[in-house]
């Protein structure tokens, strides 16, 4: 064993590695993983792996058992004996997954129902389309929220809504605990927007008001952890943050992304019952894809209102007349058609696997639990990096520009590193040098990219909107080369652990870095690079567009 590694366990042994499951991390990686072959995954915000066990289950149960529609029959134990076994069987598979769904968030299934979607982005725009939006309405979200919750704000707009984000300050979230009384947190908030020719106006607005709130449980970009006091205080004491009183009329429901969240530290709805909480399987545990759950709260399905109806939502309808009678179900209300049964199916195989290591055995409390201690270790080697001129080499996003890192924090480590002189390397050459080395990073490119968190990439980088506008104009689109306009990054480089990441991994990525970046003392100008693209000489303009762009912002 090396002496870094050494070090590395005197101060982070006793909670690295699952010391305390039935099998530890070395064990892990080396039954369950073997297809990495030296390849240092660090995309697991993106995509987290499936395991050899995992799918040798997943193989066995297709190929030994017989799934069939459970759209033929109702999933209802007074027609076991007349339905096809196949059918039925497929029912007590479905009612199974979600059952663990809702145990993964601590959701009585008394007071919350689990709904499949083909996806996080279907149940959140599920929620958007659903939403009993009025002209009274409110759409406030966090600033740090992905492009799919973002989408919300169309149908809020439509109808006739205002929408606006706000910032967040003090609220536990900058990586640190959170306070049960919560007594600091403010709220900064941003320009509201209405449309003043909405697509579906209301002629006189009647019944109660419904406002929404949005936060990620885990920013995608920073790997911040939210309050999720944020809940309890929005629902039942929103007057304590928001100031405005058109913004206390009616009542506040709240959603939460837990996408990436729910990988490491879901949500306990117990403790914080959210309304709508969405969840993506192949980010817990990297197979099946193209499935995810909205978990919603049984009362707030009730005010849903969806237009829509297809095969297995309606229990009668007659073709030539407007009549339909949709079913009572929660879950038959909104899942279209045949539900990806067979992945369902395959879920519980991947529960199986985390119930192994137990989550929490992946992430306790605290800062120094096995995917959030390694994300601690990165962020302490980086931010110690100078060059031979004393110059910092890295910066850190989300808070965690200082040496006090013992906070809570997610498994995500988003950083841009600078030359000796303080210009800034490309986060496109530090993705092509890596792809050279076998470490595989996930980098997207500003509008829809940075991590398609256009609100954490702008406030994290400094972006103002006329800066956002004139990337546009220098014809920056999501996933160009265009990493450096006008000496500013226009995203950045993200890494994120998972529960099979190693130390071994960490430090692959901390040597990659020194190696190809930093300037010593002993290799003085001999740091050589691909210059980032020029700006000047490669770009197109766009006026027309940015004209329009820069009248819609009042700019």
């Amino acid at each position: 064993m090396n002496t870094e590694k050494e070090a590395f366990l005197k101060e982070f042994g006793n909670d690295y590695g699952y010391p305390n499951a039935p099998i530890n991390i070395d064990q892990i990686t080396a039954s369950q993983f073997k297809r990495l072959d030296g390849l240092v995954y660090l995309d697991h915000a993106g995509s987290t792996l499936y395991s050899e066990s995992q799918m040798e289950a997943v193989l066995k149960d297709l190929t030994t058992s017989v799934y069939g529609n459970p759209r033929i029959l109702l999933c209802t134990i007074n027609l076991r004996n007349s339905q096809s076994d196949a059918s039925m069987a497929t029912c007590d598979i479905v009612r199974e997954a979600r059952q663990q769904v809702l145990d993964h968030c601590n959701a009585s299934p008394k007071d919350y129902k689990c709904i499949f979607t083909s996806g996080a982005t279907a149940a959140l725009k599920l929620v958007g389309e659903a939403f009993p939006w009025s002209s009274r309405s409110n759409f406030m979200y966090t600033m740090e929220n992905h492009n799919s919750v973002l989408g919300i704000r169309e149908y809020a707009l439509d109808r006739g809504a205002s929408a606006f984000s706000i910032d967040i300050d003090d609220a536990g979230h900058h990586g640190g605990g959170f306070r049960s009384t919560s007594p600091s947190i403010k709220v900064s908030q941003h320009l509201i927007q209405r449309r003043n020719q909405v697509r579906f106006p209301e002629e006189v607005p009647t019944g109660s008001t419904h406002n929404l709130f949005a936060f990620p449980s885990e920013c995608n970009f920073s790997g911040v952890r939210f309050n999720l006091d944020l809940v309890n205080i929005i629902k039942e004491d929103a007057e304590r943050i928001l100031t405005d009183p058109s913004m206390l009329k009616g009542c506040w429901m709240v959603l939460i992304d837990a996408a990436k969240g729910c990988a490491t530290k879901p949500p306990d709805l117990s403790k914080y019952p959210a309304d709508f909480v969405v969840i993506s399987f192949y980010k817990l545990f990297g197979y099946p894809t193209g499935l995810g759950a909205l978990i919603v709260r049984s009362e707030a399905a009730k005010m849903l209102k969806k237009t829509y109806f297809s095969g297995g939502t309606v229990a009668a309808s007659i073709a030539d007349i407007d009549f339909v009678k949709r079913r009572d179900g929660i879950e038959e209300q909104f899942e279209d058609g045949t539900i990806s049964f067979l992945s369902i199916a395959s879920i519980r195989h991947g529960f199986k696997l985390l119930n192994t290591l137990t989550i929490s055995a992946i992430s306790r409390w605290g800062c120094w639990w096995h995917t959030s201690l390694l994300s601690t270790y990165v962020r302490k080697q980086l931010l110690a990096l100078r060059h031979e001129n004393g110059a910092v080499v890295c910066m850190l996003y989300g808070g965690f520009s200082s040496e006090k890192l013992c906070n809570e924090s997610g498994p995500i480590v988003t950083f841009n590193l600078k030359r000796p002189d303080g210009s800034w390397f490309g986060y496109r050459e530090v993705e092509k040098l890596a792809s050279l080395s076998r470490i595989q990073l996930r980098e997207f490119i500003f509008i829809t990219g940075c991590f398609c968190n256009p609100g954490a990439c702008a406030k994290y980088l400094g972006l103002s909107h006329l800066d956002l506008l004139s990337n546009i104009e220098a014809g920056h689109v999501c996933w160009d080369d265009y990493d450096i306009i006008h000496g500013k990054p226009t995203g950045a480089v993200r890494v994120s652990f998972g529960y099979m990441s190693t130390f071994e991994d960490a430090k692959k990525l901390i040597d990659f870095i020194v190696n190809s970046f930093v300037s010593l003392p002993h290799q003085s100008g001999q740091v050589h690079l691909p210059r980032s693209i020029p700006y000047s000489s490669e770009v197109k303009f766009y006026h027309e567009d940015f004209t329009e762009l820069r009248s819609s912002l009042r700019l």
